[in-house]
């Protein structure tokens, strides 16, 4: 990645400051020009009216562009002259900018899309990676937008914009070695499909493949999780850390909601939180407990104790809580 993009990426400009901040229009382009390092460098700047940046740095002895800050190996000289016009370039993109939530344009065109149709915003719930865009109905995700490495699914571009959408086993076998199409990339592979946002998938594509998706999140999937003091403190886990890893029963999913009974002393629901991934490998074999893998739940919520006890899912008509079970819709919506 150039410097104009590291600087600019996921941005866009705001002609009005442009023009206030010292860019002329000439042609169709706005320019700025700026020295830098005491006269011994002109920056020149320029921007087209589709948000095209385009950047030069001048050697004002030789007059000619000074490429040396392209190099991926540089000394200390081409450092400091580096740090001096990422620091006007970050400048102008600070007083002249507008940070948006995704790079490409068909990204921009399909959350829109999704906005409009469904009236559902990009929610960003990775910490460590934090432009990952999920998109949910009914608590459930029915599609997530990231941007990643082209080698991560196997194509020869340094960053990739993408989403997956759930999709079916069939639609998956036959699209997956389609022209922008791959497998599942930090999704289940059997329910989801990754598909390229660069244009070669065409958006009508795309938004029919996102309502398929759209209608699989309808049928609403919601747990209740026994936890056992004695063997795990989730209490102290929880306290500590806002998601943390649970072992994994099979039909629990990515975006589903679980909700935490945790027994003696506390003998209550006491945590309703999400499933943030899924099917995680984990080795564990103990006299009372083996685990072949886990999944990683995120607290949405604690609730009092005592709010919810175990007579209270009696009057749900919930008369045992042994092991994870998937509750209704109805249901569900008395915990608040």
């Amino acid at each position: 990645m150039n410097i104009l993009d590291e600087v600019f990426s996921r941005y866009i400009p705001d002609y009005k400051k442009l023009k206030a901040y010292g860019f002329r229009t000439d042609n169709g382009f706005f320019i700025y020009e700026k020295e830098i390092m005491d006269g011994a460098f002109l920056a020149q700047i320029r921007i087209d009216e589709k948000g095209k940046i385009e950047g030069k740095l001048i050697d004002r002895d030789l007059n000619e562009e000074y490429t040396n800050i392209y190099t991926a190996h540089y000394g200390a000289y081409v450092s400091i002259v580096r740090e001096a016009y990422t620091a006007l370039l970050e400048e102008i993109r600070d007083g002249c900018f507008r940070k948006q939530s995704f790079i490409s344009p068909q990204s921009r065109r399909i959350a829109a899309y999704m906005q409009k149709e469904y009236g559902a915003r990009p929610e960003f719930v990775f910490k460590k990676f934090p432009d990952y865009a999920v998109f949910r109905n009914n608590g459930k995700w029915f599609a997530i937008i990231m941007n990643i490495a082209g080698k991560k699914i196997g194509t020869d571009v340094e960053e990739v914009e993408i989403i997956d959408v759930r999709s079916d086993p069939c639609s998956i076998a036959s699209l997956k070695d389609e022209k922008g199409f791959h497998e599942a990339y930090h999704m289940n592979k059997d329910s989801w499909i990754t598909i390229e946002l660069n244009d070669s998938v065409d958006d009508e594509i795309i938004f029919s493949m996102i309502d398929a998706s759209y209608l699989k999140t309808e049928l609403f999937d919601a747990w209740l999780v026994p936890a056992n003091p004695k063997y795990y403190d989730v209490v102290g886990e929880f306290d500590r850390n806002d998601e943390i890893l649970w072992k994994q029963s099979s039909d629990i999913h990515v975006g589903d909601i679980v909700y935490l009974y945790v027994g003696a002393p506390y003998s209550t629901v006491l945590y309703k939180s999400e499933v943030v991934e899924s099917d995680i490998p984990y080795e564990y074999k103990g006299k009372d407990l083996s685990i072949s893998r886990v999944m990683k739940i995120k607290k949405l919520k604690r609730y009092p104790e005592g709010k919810y006890t175990f007579e209270y899912l009696n009057l749900l008509g919930i008369r045992a809580v042994r092991g994870p079970r998937r509750i209704r819709k109805e249901i569900s919506e008395k915990f608040v």
